[in-house]
């Protein structure tokens, strides 16, 4: 396998509000990959915005299209960074997606007051749905239903709320952080499968196996 697909591309798993697109535009710009904001992609695609799904054909119905949307984004030939919906993780489908080994997945791990304070601030209940109620138990109750499922297809975890607390420009931060240790685990797992190719082919000149 060539380097070049190995961990092909990186999605980034998380709480509404937790950063996932604005975190992922920069990094994308750092490791030189074009930005894909799921929800905007479903809704390109599919010609319905996320609050249009859940009002015409409610949220299974919108799940099964938003796996619909991510497989085909992972499908895609040239590496990307991913911001996926906040609730990916919510179908084993969407899991599967996301467990694939040519995808790297960093979970955003914030906690529910911290988001809560964001989305409130933004008011962009159009965009979310699911905040129709009230934004706080809205994503303490997704917080628990979610974390472990987060958890579950999560290459690496970053912790967003010691970093927006203590860092002068936090979104930089996190991007900076997120590509530092996604470019440690390309590299080892590019290692790896050099490793394991040369013990295919037994080390021969021209790369052929052994008989």
């Amino acid at each position: 396998m060539a380097e070049a697909q190995l961990r092909k591309h990186l999605a980034l798993v998380g709480l509404m509000g937790s950063g996932k697109t604005t975190v992922g535009r920069k990094l994308a710009v750092r490791l030189e990959r074009p930005f894909i904001d799921a929800d905007e992609a479903l809704a390109v695609t599919t010609g319905r915005s996320v609050r249009k799904w859940f009002d015409d054909s409610g949220e299974e119905a919108f799940r099964a299209a938003e796996v619909r949307v991510l497989a085909g984004l992972l499908a895609a030939d040239d590496p990307s960074v991913i911001a996926t919906g906040g609730g990916i993780v919510c179908t084993e489908p969407g899991r599967a997606l996301l467990s694939r080994p040519d995808v790297t997945v960093v979970w955003l791990r914030a906690s529910p007051a911290f988001v809560a304070n964001r989305v409130m601030q933004k008011a962009n209940k159009d965009h979310r749905p699911l905040l129709d109620e009230d934004p706080r138990i809205v994503l303490e109750r997704h917080a628990r239903e979610r974390n472990d499922l987060y958890a579950e297809v999560a290459d690496l975890v970053v912790d967003v709320d010691p970093v927006h607390r203590d860092a002068e420009k936090p979104k930089r931060t996190l991007a900076e952080m997120v590509f530092e240790a996604f470019s440690q685990i390309d590299a080892e797992k590019a290692a790896r499968d050099r490793a394991q190719l040369a013990r295919a082919t037994g080390d021969r000149p021209g790369g052929v196996p052994r008989p």
